[in-house]
């Protein structure tokens, strides 16, 4: 099987962490559902009995995402092997790990409204995103659970939710583990955003320089851009999930940010330390005590909102630019 795998922990923009507000801000169609392929129940009967039938089904049913799974968790790659299955017993068996699984696989039973409004709003945003970018690929979809581990699995043509990272910010093990800015986005309402944009982002792979913030920002940017466009209503405030206060702080102080970056000569200069902070989901308190995490993507999307104003770009072309420089050019960004 030759496939791209991306494994994604603490996701992009705000991303897998946020969601103040508990309410989903995404599409409604009632005519668009895709389907949601269960491999985490069919695993699950596994798991509890260990026998023997019911993981020649599992093989049958989900060959890709049974061999995923070891990969993802152990970086196993000897999928099929006696002792590949062993480890995934062993890992599943452990009692928290046993009853945060039971937990997931109730929370979006098949049948929860819940999870049919995740199945409605995945398909229209899919669509959308199929209109606005053509060369993007439909993934199927399918849900899993990690363990509180990576919050997706990315291959080929398939992207994989793990859904005991959605329980909601209340959820007494997460107190344990998760800091209140990433609990914020670990609620259902904040999943179909993650879906697309992990799926945005892993069809449209960052081509650039790691260690230069102008390179990441803008990319970042772009991604944000896009997916204000697929929600059509949707800001970037809501994209990255900020509280009334971080967003009125970034608003306030967006000129300030651009003075400290260009001051500080950290738009150019290739430091891997200095530009991951800019990303980073924890509040940015290089800059100030009260300033949110993920600045970078902030300034990112002005930039690119900005450049897409003054040249009336298309969405594909916006995807196919990698020049960075010419696009912060072009948008005359100036806060």
């Amino acid at each position: 099987m030759n496939l791209k795998v991306f494994f994604y922990v603490g996701l992009l923009f705000s991303l897998s962490f946020c969601g103040c507000s508990g309410k989903s801000f995404g599409r409604s169609d009632d005519t668009v559902s895709l389907k949601i392929n269960r491999f985490d129940t069919v695993f699950y009967e596994w798991i509890q009995t260990d026998d023997a039938a019911a993981l020649t089904f599992l093989q049958d049913s989900f060959p890709a995402m049974t061999a995923l799974l070891g990969k993802a968790l152990f970086k196993d790659t000897n999928a099929y092997t006696p002792a590949y299955y062993d480890n995934l017993i062993n890992y599943f068996s452990e009692p928290t790990l046993k009853t945060l699984y039971h937990t997931a696989i109730t929370y979006y039973s098949a049948d929860s409204v819940r999870t049919k409004d995740i199945a409605r709003e995945l398909g229209a945003t899919f669509v959308s995103m199929k209109s606005l970018l053509p060369d993007v690929q439909i993934p199927a979809v399918y849900f899993h659970i990690s363990g509180l581990q990576q919050n997706f699995i990315v291959a080929d043509s398939l992207i994989s939710c793990s859904i005991d990272k959605y329980l909601g910010a209340d959820y007494p093990l997460y107190q344990d583990y998760f800091y209140d800015y990433q609990l914020r986005n670990m609620t259902s309402s904040r999943m179909v955003n993650d879906f697309l944009t992990v799926w945005l982002k892993s069809e449209n792979p960052f081509q650039g320089k790691d260690n230069v913030l102008l390179d990441r920002m803008i990319y970042e940017g772009k991604i944000l851009y896009v997916m204000a466009a697929i929600y059509q209503s949707a800001a970037y405030k809501d994209l990255m999930n900020l509280t009334d206060e971080e967003d009125d702080w970034l608003k306030n102080n967006e000129s300030a940010i651009w003075t400290a970056i260009i001051e500080r000569k950290h738009l150019y200069d290739p430091d891997i330390v200095t530009t991951e902070k800019y990303f980073l989901p924890s509040p940015a308190t290089f800059l100030s005590d009260e300033a949110p995490g993920n600045i970078g993507s902030f300034i990112g999307y002005r930039i690119v909102e900005a450049y897409m104003q003054r040249t009336k770009s298309d969405m594909q072309k916006l995807m196919k630019n990698t020049d960075y420089q010419d696009i912060i050019t072009q948008s005359k960004y100036k806060p």
